[in-house]
């Protein structure tokens, strides 16, 4: 392919409003979750990002059945569901995963019963489980944006207690951390950051967008600035190729980006597979020699 085509093949998608707000929420998004994703991973909550993404769907269907926003609904339910497990995992006989279970499986089955109470039920459950970026209009993509400058400022500002809380909690409770209030605060981000994917990816795959670019970054990184930006370099990278791929190989987008962020883990994954035994070889080899190299030395 010419340098031609190859610029015509990457910018005939731009041509359509549609998709300049589809690639410019995909961006966002994988931003986002991105960087919220990567403590997500390192504080071992990815049953917790699950439980959201599905205890937020009875707040979408609400605010659609009644000709709302679904961010907006998305929002309040995931206000009260946060609230709603800082209450209950309160109790000293329930866990916070107990009562995280329990506001999932409830809400999420409210939500069903709502949406199957109208008569497009299978066209609105899809959906909302599989998402719609390429119905994203300009206000969502104002009020998108507009959620990612509060959750990354919020992380910003308090940058300091949340790497204390995700990496010692002791120390962090010893330097006057409230620990009960800050993970909380970060419940309600993880609620934020899960509402902005919901239309892109849907309610199903936002765990994947949170998880997997995450999870490939910490593959390779070591340190936590580079883990942050790794992971949201990956999120973006994914949400942009696999927004290529729906577009012209005609597959559901919100599938072709997490396909493609499930690709990009399994070949970091490998190649670091196939690298530690090379350096672990290398490694005894380079002792060895030095062992020989001291042992010669030694001999009168």
């Amino acid at each position: 392919m010419s340098s031609l085509g190859i610029y015509n093949w990457l910018t005939e998608p731009w041509q359509f409003v549609f998709m300049q707000h589809a690639f410019e929420a995909i961006i966002i998004v994988g931003l986002v979750c991105g960087i919220v994703g990567a403590f997500v991973v390192l504080r071992g909550m990815a049953f917790v990002g699950d439980a959201f993404a599905h205890a937020v769907f009875p707040g979408i269907v609400i605010a659609f059945l009644l000709g709302s926003s679904i961010f907006i609904g998305a929002l309040v339910a995931a206000a009260v569901v946060s609230l709603g497990i800082g209450i209950l995992s309160q109790s000293e006989r329930l866990h916070e995963d107990t009562a995280i279970g329990v506001m999932f499986a409830g809400a999420f089955a409210l939500g069903i019963a709502l949406i199957s109470s109208t008569n497009s039920y299978a066209r609105d459950l899809t959906s909302f489980l599989l998402g719609n970026i390429l119905g994203v209009s300009r206000s969502d993509l104002l009020l998108t944006a507009a959620i990612a400058v509060v959750v990354l400022g919020v992380l910003a500002i308090f940058r300091r207690e949340m790497v204390l809380i995700t990496f010692d909690r002791t120390l962090a409770t010893s330097l006057g951390v409230r620990l009960w209030r800050y993970d909380q605060l970060f419940l309600i981000l993880l609620a934020l950051a899960i509402v902005t994917a919901l239309q892109t990816v849907g309610n199903i795959l936002v765990l994947a967008m949170l998880i997997t670019p995450a999870a490939t970054a910490r593959l390779v990184a070591d340190r936590l600035p580079a883990l942050l930006a790794l992971s949201a370099g990956i999120g973006v990278l994914s949400g942009v190729s696999g927004l290529y791929l729906s577009y012209y190989w005609n597959v559901a987008s919100g599938a072709a980006v997490v396909l493609v962020a499930t690709a990009i883990f399994f070949i970091v994954w490998s190649a670091v597979q196939v690298r530690q035994p090379i350096l672990r070889w290398r490694h005894s080899a380079g002792v060895s020699a030095v062992t020989e190299e001291q042992a010669s030395l030694s001999q009168p």
